[in-house]
């Protein structure tokens, strides 16, 4: 069953559409076009996390909804991997009563195996889950939020695994059930979107808004050293801190330590070594960091996402 509307109705031509939310909009009317991505007058189920990309696909397709005669359904999963989870639901029914569509929840009923791998097992049952709701609204499409750089990515991990020509294909926008209508808007273009709108994503607990960056350790184990070192080199400057030779290195080291090692870097940086990361990040007063370096107090500020309560971080 598809979850009852709760907010007022909208009508997309009634919804803002500021330059950066135009230029996005654009992109994915293109695209879905182009690609034949969504059969006129079908439903949509639309995967939200509460995540800048997954909430910009949101207010995109129901913003292009009229053109493209579709009906979106707002979906969230629930993976319960850690405390608080259920506030993104909470999130993404806000949004979802906010634009006037119907809204899915669903819940993982497991949890990963001793050494399994939680991202592999999360993606496995988010789409199971993602399946089985489509069945139960009847939706001919899953959208879900991939972007250009999530493109990238993949088509890097792909060479770097020994992939021939083929693998420069990487993600194809039309996967049937699944589309992917931002595959040509970038992570730029997502932030800028929401910014326009005043909306504040979710973000993961330990995030503060430029704080941290996580490296998927496959790139950073199976790349040329000289990839690897640009990867670094840019999460670094992503965070402030001009790289150097000797902290590059010691980043790239642990890579290959164990699960749990750490390296002290400048401004308070701290580099640590986890499962499938290695994860780049400040100590925050509100989290549970280590605390090597003392911590920056530092507040988000206070304004309110437009047409929310205010009660999001």
């Amino acid at each position: 069953m598809v979850a009852a509307r709760s907010g007022p109705t909208v009508t997309a031509r009634a919804l803002p559409r500021p330059p950066a939310v135009a230029r996005v909009l654009e992109r994915i009317a293109a695209l879905a076009r182009s690609q034949a991505m969504f059969e006129p007058g079908s439903r949509v189920l639309v995967a939200v996390s509460g995540g800048t990309d997954s909430v910009c696909l949101l207010h995109s397709l129901v913003r292009v909804r009229r053109l493209l005669r579709i009906e979106p359904v707002c979906f969230h999963f629930d993976h319960r991997l850690r405390p608080g989870s259920a506030a993104d639901g909470a999130y993404a029914r806000r949004q979802a009563e906010r634009l006037g569509v119907a809204f899915v929840l669903r819940e993982a009923g497991s949890s990963p195996e001793r050494g399994e791998s939680v991202e592999a097992w999360a993606r496995a049952v988010r789409y199971e889950a993602l399946f089985r709701a489509m069945e139960d609204t009847g939706s001919a499409a899953a959208a879900v939020a991939h972007t250009m750089d999530d493109q990238a990515e993949t088509v890097l991990l792909a060479l770097l695994r020994g992939g021939g020509l083929e693998s420069l294909a990487a993600m194809d926008p039309v996967n049937p059930p699944v589309v992917r209508p931002l595959l040509t808007t970038t992570r730029a273009e997502t932030e800028a979107f929401c910014r326009a709108l005043r909306l504040r994503p979710r973000r993961d607990p330990m995030n503060d808004q430029g704080i941290e960056r996580r490296l998927r350790l496959g790139p950073l184990l199976e790349a040329p050293a000289p990839i690897a070192a640009r990867v670094i080199r840019g999460a670094l400057l992503d965070l402030g801190v001009v790289p150097e030779a000797a902290h590059v290195a010691a980043v790239l080291d642990l890579a290959s330590a164990r699960t749990g090692a750490r390296v002290s870097l400048p401004q308070e940086l701290i580099a640590r070594r986890e499962r499938e990361y290695v994860r780049l990040l400040r100590p925050s007063p509100r989290g549970q960091a280590p605390a090597q370096a003392p911590a920056r107090d530092r507040k988000r500020p206070q304004g309110r996402e437009e047409g929310d309560n205010g009660s999001e971080r």
